[in-house]
């Protein structure tokens, strides 16, 4: 098991130490990722008269947006997957029965050929046989 990390994250001005078993580059990233948003929001006028209150609702409910928004993706994206892997395994028992086909064919091509040089060889026999007559 990995070993929990603790990391101080500056998060809206504020030092906060978080713990976790995940890495402190990615604990850094998710205070980068909520800072963006505190910024991008801090650029809206409504935004910063709204009370405290409001805002962290705001903030929480545009995070959680784009959790399900990204999830969806991610879903959209695994679907997207199992088409193609279906696809690909579709395309790969074609080109096995095509293999198949033209090993048949191959086959088929041989014994014609020596079905040929037989004919010729008797072919030459009979006019042969024929002249001596």
């Amino acid at each position: 098991m990995a070993s929990k990390n603790d990391t101080e994250v500056i998060i809206g001005g504020k030092v906060l130490r978080l713990s976790g078993y995940e890495s402190e580059e990615y604990l850094q990233k998710v205070a980068a990722y909520i800072n963006g948003k505190i910024a991008e929001y801090n650029r809206v006028d409504s935004f910063r008269r709204a009370t405290t209150e409001v805002q962290n609702t705001l903030l929480q409910l545009n995070i959680a947006d784009d959790y399900f928004k990204a999830k969806k993706q991610i879903a959209l994206l695994e679907e997207e997957i199992q088409a193609k892997e279906k696809e690909l395994y579709d395309l790969k028992h074609e080109l096995i029965a095509s293999q198949i086909k033209l090993e048949n064919s191959d086959k088929n091509v041989k014994n014609l050929k020596s079905s040929l040089d037989e004919s010729n060889k008797k072919l030459i026999r009979l006019e042969t046989e024929l002249k001596m007559n």
